[in-house]
């Protein structure tokens, strides 16, 4: 193995997952391993990106909704809106009732239909109203909760790409990362995960951290298993779909209380 390998497995995830000018050098399996690996690094980054916007306005004297519109529009800036495309894309082909061949077929479509408007709706109003409730308890508590929730959602990006996933057709992004880490590779990451979520939630006074992280990471596999069963796979549509759902389950959990 390459000793250079985890810088071109850090340059794969940032390259893919974000609009940062990270050129990513190598697309093979063991890259694309170890920027699926790399993920939650990911949301670290993004997250941090969307707490400062966040704590920014808040510190320039603006209310908890307008700091919680701009920590909710950064992610989606830095990601190219991929997650929310493939949230969108997925709530149609579920919603479609169609044969898995033609659900997929629905799911590569440009345009959106009702059920992935209507998705994107619920879910971009539930993080805002959460984290304006979060922003008006305590600014550490709000950026904490962006931070982990975008890590959580990253997490449920390694988690997808474990092995025994397989992928719904022979072609793009899903086809490339699916199944590319190994089953206790991807398990022993969440654990990392969350004895950090742990540890940082001991510090800022967020007992909810590690809970709501399993429940993030728990609402993305049933939805994973559902996608496996109507689709046959995953695509590159379900990776962001699941992904939101567990940064969305995540953050309205740490609300609790």
């Amino acid at each position: 193995m390459s000793a250079s390998l985890p810088l071109h497995g850090l340059r794969f995830a940032f390259g893919t997952l974000t609009v940062l000018p990270v050129r990513v050098h190598r697309w093979d399996r063991e890259a694309a391993r170890g920027g699926m690996l790399s993920a939650p690094l990911v949301g670290v980054v993004v997250g941090g990106c969307a707490a400062a916007a966040g704590l920014l306005l808040l510190a320039l004297g603006t209310g908890p909704m307008l700091a919680a519109v701009a920590s909710v529009a950064v992610p989606a800036v830095l990601t190219r809106g991929l997650h929310l495309d493939g949230l969108a894309d997925t709530a149609d082909g579920l919603g479609s009732g169609k044969p898995a061949e033609d659900a997929l077929r629905v799911m590569k479509q440009s345009d959106i239909g009702p059920f992935g408007v209507l998705t994107l709706v619920l879910v971009l109003l539930a993080q805002v109203a959460a984290l304006s409730e979060l922003y008006g308890h305590s600014w550490t508590r709000g950026a904490f909760a962006l931070l982990l929730s975008s890590v959580t959602a990253r997490l449920a990006l390694t988690l997808t790409a474990r092995t025994g996933v397989p992928a719904a057709r022979p072609e793009g992004l899903g086809a490339a990362v699916a199944e590319v880490v190994p089953t206790r590779w991807a398990w022993g990451v969440a654990a990392t995960v969350a004895a950090c979520a742990g540890a940082a939630g001991w510090y800022t006074g967020s007992v909810l951290a590690v809970p709501a992280l399993v429940l993030g990471v728990g609402a993305a596999e049933l939805l994973l298993r559902r996608c496996r069963a109507r689709f046959g796979g995953v695509t590159g549509d379900v990776f962001g779909g699941v992904a939101e759902v567990a940064g969305l389950v995540s953050l309205v959990a740490l609300t609790v209380g």
